[in-house]
């Protein structure tokens, strides 16, 4: 029969062997706490990474869109409100845990979706740019024809102009011949003043045919030496460059083109004239056609 004495080591081998059991527990145990916390502790810096890579992401992206400009408001108006956008997802990306995987993953999924529309809005702002620059390449064409054009008429206009005044030129009536004397009131020629009833200043109209036809006015005025124009009234008028200037006698001819001879009567009035040097210019069609100088005693 055994006694207490002789169970008692087979007792204390079961207790160390339950003790060296708990303590290879403890020890496995430790050792999948420590592994795990280690792999914890990378996964927590991997996703404290994937989040900063996020936020460079978007970062870049915000970047990019501020890289954008279009000459279309409305265009720029919503380039501008996705510009908000970002800048907000951005501070929300700031705000989250990164072991938020699944908040990641939208963020991730909206980063894709913005890049999407990004490309479209380069797209659209590619297109228009090139339709600016085909507007702008019509228009300087239009400038240009519009230059050319204008030019054009600019010297179309100088050749009707020259055109025109080479035909007024042309027109222009020419006298030769020009004469004059006094003559008394029988008729008969002087040159003494004081027995002059009317001076007499005669022509020869060249032949011009490309002047008009007709009725033509010619005008006769005569200085004194004195400088006073000879003259009965002061409403006897014409228009010559743009005013209108006193006359001593008119005449109206019939010219048909061909040469023909002329004669203006001025009738003196009594101790009108004095002796010395006159000046007789003759008017027509609003032109100056000839100028004389004689002299009465």
């Amino acid at each position: 029969m055994e006694t207490p004495e002789n169970n008692k080591p087979t007792n204390n081998k079961k207790l160390y062997m339950a003790l060296g059991a708990i303590g290879l527990i403890l020890l496995v145990v430790s050792i999948l706490f420590f592994v795990q916390n280690k792999e914890m502790t990378s996964i927590v810096e991997n996703l404290n990474e994937e989040k900063t890579i996020l936020t460079e992401e978007y970062q870049n992206l915000m970047v990019n869109y501020d890289s954008l400009y279009s000459d279309n408001d409305t265009l720029n108006l919503m380039l501008e409100a996705e510009r908000e956008r970002i800048s907000q997802l951005v501070e929300e990306i700031k705000t989250i845990k990164a072991t938020n995987t699944a908040k990641i993953r939208e963020f991730q999924k909206e980063l894709t979706t913005l890049r999407g529309v990004l490309r479209n809005y380069i797209v659209q702002i590619d297109s228009l740019n090139q339709r600016n620059m085909e507007l702008t390449e019509e228009n300087l064409e239009h400038r240009r024809r519009y230059t050319q054009i204008a030019s054009s008429y600019r010297e179309l206009e100088e050749v009707k102009s020259n055109l025109e005044e080479k035909v007024t030129i042309a027109s222009r009536l020419d006298v030769t011949n020009m004469m004059a004397e006094g003559l008394t009131p029988s008729g008969r020629k002087t040159e003494r003043s004081g027995r002059i009833g009317k001076i007499r200043v005669c022509f020869t109209l060249l032949k011009n045919v490309t002047s008009p036809v007709g009725m033509k006015e010619f005008f006769l005025r005569i200085e004194r030496p004195d400088g006073q124009l000879l003259m009965h009234s002061r409403d006897n008028t014409f228009e010559h460059e743009g005013s209108d200037i006193n006359y001593s006698a008119t005449r109206s001819v019939e010219y048909g083109g061909e040469e023909l001879d002329v004669c203006l009567f001025y009738d003196a009035d009594a101790g009108e004239l004095i002796s010395g040097e006159y000046i007789a210019d003759v008017f027509a069609d609003g032109f100056h056609l000839k100028s004389l100088r004689f002299t009465l005693r």
